[in-house]
């Protein structure tokens, strides 16, 4: 026993953080100020990645409909610095690992460890490949109409993609849009910025439209989902429980990337992004004084 009880020493030595949040988009900075709240000592590695790095204006979001996504992570990011135990560092993630309930990060060259770790780095969308596309992607080019519809009000949009998602989308639009087109990407040949929109050079002709809304692939960023071994949904994110538990112990994910079992598929919003990385946060506490 004295073995063992040495050993579990040793291994609470090495521990140097409560958690480590990887990733600093809005689900990584809600649960850096929750366990920062909460006198909790956390590490925030933030590669300065984000999937609306291109956006100017987030929406659908209270108290901050229309605010610069950028603007956003620096008020959250000033509002984090007044706790005392979270640390800020400006890093991507090179390796990971976990293992006997400790969970090894490198990043810079250094590595920490922790019990927890929250991975909140996000998806990175694949565009369909038509020139000029993705030089509009986040301004008139979007997914979501409930984040940018209502700025094409009263003009007409264009919903590129095919199948049951388009109708379902071109529906949701009507309501908005002075009208709403419906364009296989097949037949798009190349898009051009306007003063005022876009102009789709189709097989038909030009059309020109205010926006246009598309259903782009996506991909969870970087590898260490391999790394750890946790496991999928069909979707392609991570499998969790409401709280942003993993399969692996000790390994919680959150935002874009995070499915739990509840949920037809991963919440691709920024109130949603919040709430898992508050949930998430507060799971991790329960764990550090649970018998």
């Amino acid at each position: 026993m004295k073995s063992h009880d040495g050993r579990e020493r040793k291994r609470k030595e090495l521990i140097v953080y409560d958690a480590i949040i990887i990733g600093g988009g809005p689900a990584g900075l809600q649960a850096a100020l929750t366990l920062g709240r909460m006198h909790r000592r956390t590490l925030l590695l933030d590669s300065g990645e984000y999937r609306n790095g291109t956006v100017r204006h987030a929406h659908n979001f209270l108290t901050n409909d229309g605010r610069d996504p950028a603007e956003l992570r620096r008020i959250a990011r000033a509002e984090i610095a007044a706790y005392d135990t979270v640390e800020t560092t400006d890093a991507a993630v090179s390796d990971i690992s976990a293992d006997d309930g400790v969970v090894r990060v490198v990043a810079d060259g250094r590595e920490h460890r922790s019990t927890a770790v929250i991975l909140a780095t996000g998806v990175v969308d694949d565009l369909p490949p038509i020139p000029g596309l993705a030089a509009h992607w986040g301004d008139t080019v979007a997914s979501c109409p409930f984040c940018h519809g209502h700025e094409f009000a009263g003009r007409p949009v264009a919903v590129i993609n095919a199948g049951t998602h388009a109708e379902m989308v071109a529906r949701m639009l009507e309501p908005v849009a002075s009208e709403v087109h419906v364009v296989d990407p097949a037949a798009v040949r190349e898009v051009n910025g306007l003063d005022d929109g876009l102009r789709l050079h189709l097989d038909s002709g030009p059309l020109d439209v205010a926006g246009a809304f598309i259903a782009p692939g996506w991909r969870p960023r970087g590898d260490l989902l391999d790394r750890l071994g946790v496991q999928r949904q069909d979707s392609g994110a991570v499998r969790t429980d409401p709280f942003g538990r993993t399969s692996v112990e000790g390994v919680y994910a959150v935002g874009d990337l995070a499915q739990a079992d509840h949920l037809p598929g991963p919440m691709f919003s920024l109130a949603a992004a919040i709430a898992g990385g508050q949930l998430a946060a507060v799971a991790v506490v329960q764990s550090l004084v649970a018998p």
